[in-house]
């Protein structure tokens, strides 16, 4: 996020866009309702779904999934041919408006209408409605990056915020919502194939041999594979060993059989987590980790913010504290890793990653720091931009509408989703042990809309057959007006019925995200 949480509360306009925010990040949301409530900010949600979130707006603009782009460009547009954009600051702080300018010249809403399904005067109000705001922040998640084009679509909303100068100040920004606890801080920390910790590239020379130096070994010159890319290998061969940790790839990656196979063609896997997943039950070791209350160290979570973490309680069994466990396998691997505990591991991380530089575990005692923090006496990064780009001049990246991989067709006329839902969490490792949720919601639904319902004979409670070109899978119908005509709506969260049996493993050409968020689909009454 380039603002901080509480931020949205003083924000006078939100844009909200592929994001299910009280059911997916609902302590955000309640942020974003006091805005509304509490405040008079003006809510734009850009969502197929009626979410939850929608009562709150101002406006609920319900576009065919995989459309963003379009719609983004269509309110640019309008803005652009409406002189509505800030044009002070597009002349201080931006460059290549007028390649932008003509990339959206033939975006009209009229156009955005025709691609999006949206009527283009909702399309005109969007525009003017976050335009306008003093204050306004775009609001985002995986709605928005699990598409074949969501690097297209993360250009799109930054080219928004730099249009409207709606970025650098307080209670403005692009604001993506991170999925799990300490997603951000992996990412800081070199959990991406690309980059060491601090988002240095590991094809840059000097950092290269800057991380060759402080750990004392050769390193690789190259990125490695993503998640998707690497049971692709599996499959083919070319990948022979998997070390996975604290993640449930048999449910959580796209077409789940494909990953199914790949993990068994491994020669050996190993899982390091708190349960026997499905991805555990096919691993030949598994590695008992200790759970969050388990343990002591610190987390960095969607604003940016090093937080502290305290052990509670003692791990159960055989159970460890990640670190330990790492390394150990590394010395025995022949690196010897000897830390006294995790305050000396988050020092060396400020001895190589600039952005954590001025952040140890005495001066995030209380209250957590936001990177950047370069040094020991910087207070920490409430928001970013202030002033001026990291580059200098932002630069506006034009992009152009493209189709998702795989859209509806005669044999599978229905576009599915996925997403969550409030009672259970990812992969239902955690919720689905607790009985109470599993009364709230129970295995397996998916949403469909009365009017598909009807012409399909299916009555509320059904149990259908749900086929894409990839698998089959069964769940219980919810028939509700919150999923648009055409398009079904399965969380992933169920095991009995897991969702990315059915999802496509296309992938983004930059970010290598695969397409969850759209793929063709077919039903069959039980």
């Amino acid at each position: 996020m380039t603002n901080s949480i509480a931020e949205f509360e003083q924000a006078d306009g939100i844009f909200v866009i592929g994001s299910n925010t009280t059911e997916a990040h609902p302590i955000i949301a309640l942020r974003i309702k006091a805005a509304v409530t509490r405040h008079g900010a003006k809510l734009i949600v850009a969502d197929p779904r009626r979410i939850d979130l929608a009562r709150f707006a101002a406006l609920h603009v319900r576009h065919r999934s995989g459309t963003d782009v379009a719609l983004i460009n269509a309110m640019m547009h309008v803005i652009i041919a409406e002189e509505l954009y800030d044009k002070a600051f597009v002349e201080a702080r931006t460059e290549g408006f007028e390649e932008l300018k003509a990339s959206v010249q033939a975006c009209t809403a009229e156009w955005g209408e025709r691609v999006t399904g949206v009527p283009a005067a909702q399309i005109r109000e969007a525009a003017r409605l976050y335009a306008g705001a003093e204050r306004g922040s775009i609001v985002y998640s995986m709605g928005i990056t699990q598409h074949t084009t969501g690097t297209d679509n993360v250009h799109a909303l930054a080219d928004l915020a730099m249009l409207t100068g709606q970025i650098g100040r307080e209670s403005t920004g692009v604001n993506p919502l991170r999925g799990q606890n300490n997603v951000q801080g992996a990412c800081d920390l070199g959990a991406l194939p690309n980059v060491y910790p601090g988002y240095q590239k590991v094809d840059d020379p000097a950092v290269h041999a800057k991380f060759e130096k402080a750990w004392g070994v050769p390193l690789p010159d190259k990125p490695g594979l993503t998640v998707v890319e690497m049971m692709h290998a599996a499959a083919e061969g070319t990948l022979k060993a998997l070390f996975v940790l604290g993640e449930n790839p048999m449910l959580s990656d796209p077409n789940v059989n494909h990953v199914k196979e790949a993990l068994e063609h491994l020669e050996f896997l190993c899982v390091q987590d708190i349960f026997l997943t499905e991805t555990a039950q096919l691993a030949d070791v598994v590695l008992p980790a200790a759970a969050f209350a388990e343990k002591d160290g610190s987390f960095t979570n969607t604003e940016r913010r090093v937080q502290r973490v305290r052990k509670a309680v003692e791990p159960p069994g055989e159970a460890r504290q990640d670190w330990a466990i790492l390394a150990e396998l590394a010395t025995k691997l022949g690196y010897p890793m000897a830390y006294a505990g995790p305050a000396q591991i988050l020092e060396e991380i400020a001895g190589v990653c600039p952005i954590y530089g001025g952040i140890g575990f005495e001066r995030i005692e209380d209250v957590g720091l936001q990177w950047p923090c370069p040094d020991a006496g910087h207070p920490g990064t409430p928001y970013l931009h202030k002033g001026e780009f990291k580059r200098g001049k932002g630069k506006f990246f034009p992009v152009t509408f493209r189709e998702a991989a795989e859209l509806p067709d005669k044999e599978y006329p229905y576009l599915l989703t996925t997403g969550r839902c409030l009672e259970h969490f990812h992969t239902g490792t955690l919720s689905r042990r607790t009985a109470g949720l599993e009364t709230l919601l129970p295995a397996v639904p998916f949403e469909i809309n009365p009017e598909d319902a009807e012409r399909e004979g299916i009555a509320p409670g059904d149990t259908v057959a749900i086929r894409s070109r990839r698998g089959r899978i069964e769940a219980r119908a919810v028939v509700t007006a919150k999923a648009p005509p055409g398009t079904i709506f399965v969380p992933f969260h169920f095991r009995e019925g897991a969702a990315n049996v059915l999802t496509n493993d296309a992938l983004d050409p930059v970010a290598k995200i695969p397409e969850y968020k759209v793929c063709a689909a077919a039903l069959e009454r039980k």
